[in-house]
């Protein structure tokens, strides 16, 4: 889509805050002195067998996007591609699981727009609200700054292993589907209580993809530090049994010049952190000064968050992945 996008003219409109020419996670729109509009799209292949819990989910991430640049989710309408002649009830599970999460948010689902599809596709368009004056982009980040990640990693590996397999020994997928159903929400509003610098989340590009976004716009260097990297449960002894998620080649594909890992690294911690992150948690730059404060109140909420690595001034643009 960005490249799609590339290839149009520029039209200024001094009405837009954040638009089309960065790697934001949504665009912001100003309607006033002390408000604008927050606006996200996102659909989603399902990623588990349950209808409804699948519409949830697909609804958790769509939301994800306008938390992570500190707003609220004020509506959203739902898009829909499904099969003809599929079956209604499993539609109506879909968009059922859609509206409670949206209604958990705080927000209205509006309507959609249903269209014919092979295979199924889903999720929201959303519309949220924020102060102009405190947006969290992803190009903010300052040397110094502590790197906080509010969900463990290994989405794409487990859903992976479950399509491969079928079926996942107990432990394993429950606690993978309570990440992905567990809302931004709580994370950004304590966010916005520090001097956090830039924020995204952690979805279809991975933990490398989306730091690497921040990196570059931000003009500075990451440190990522792998020991720190809290991970799902199961998830390495898959790893360590050959388990891969399809679309961590394509990150590494898109990312790995800029990415420099040391010699010595298992390359299967290097594809983990390429994976792709079903409504993944949000990557925070926070001042030093306040990185165990928001630690603190994020645990104290419920949300077991981690340091994960550093901003350092130089080279720009660039990660570096620390094993200690």
């Amino acid at each position: 889509m960005a490249l799609a996008l590339s290839g149009l003219p520029d039209i200024p409109d001094v009405r837009v805050i954040v638009g089309r020419g960065t790697a934001d996670d949504a665009g912001v729109f100003r309607v006033s002195e002390d408000l604008a509009l927050v606006q996200t799209v996102d659909v989603l292949a399902p990623v588990v067998d349950d209808p409804y819990t699948y519409g949830r989910i697909a609804a958790v991430n769509s939301l994800s996007d306008v938390y992570a640049m500190g707003g609220d989710p004020l509506s959203a309408l739902s898009v829909l591609g499904y099969p003809g002649g599929g079956d209604i009830e499993v539609m109506t599970d879909i968009l059922k699981g859609a509206q409670d999460a949206v209604v958990e948010a705080g927000a209205a689902l509006l309507g959609g727009h249903t269209f014919a599809s092979d295979e199924i596709r889903f999720g929201l368009s959303v519309t949220g609200q924020i102060n102009p004056r405190r947006i969290f982009t992803n190009a903010g980040a300052r040397a110094g700054d502590r790197l906080i990640l509010t969900k463990p990693l290994g989405v794409g590996i487990i859903i992976s292993a479950l399509v491969q397999r079928g079926a996942l020994p107990a432990g394993i997928l429950e606690p993978a589907v309570s990440s992905m159903l567990r809302l931004n929400r709580g994370a950004s509003d304590i966010m916005r209580r520090f001097e956090v610098h830039a924020c995204t989340d952690i979805t279809g590009f991975g933990l490398l993809g989306h730091a690497w976004e921040m990196a570059e716009a931000s003009g500075v260097a990451l440190d990522i530090w792998t020991n720190k990297i809290p991970l799902l449960p199961g998830v390495m002894a898959l790893l360590k049994e050959g388990v891969r998620d399809g679309a961590a080649k394509r990150n590494q594909a898109s990312f790995a010049e800029f990415v420099q890992p040391p010699l010595d690294i298992d390359e299967t911690i290097i594809g983990l952190l390429y994976c792709s992150e079903t409504s993944g948690g949000l990557l925070m730059a926070v001042a030093p000064k306040d990185d165990t404060s928001l630690l603190k109140a994020l645990g104290e909420s419920g949300v077991e968050a981690q340091v994960v690595g550093e901003i350092r001034q130089s080279p720009p643009g660039r990660i570096f992945i620390r094993t200690t």
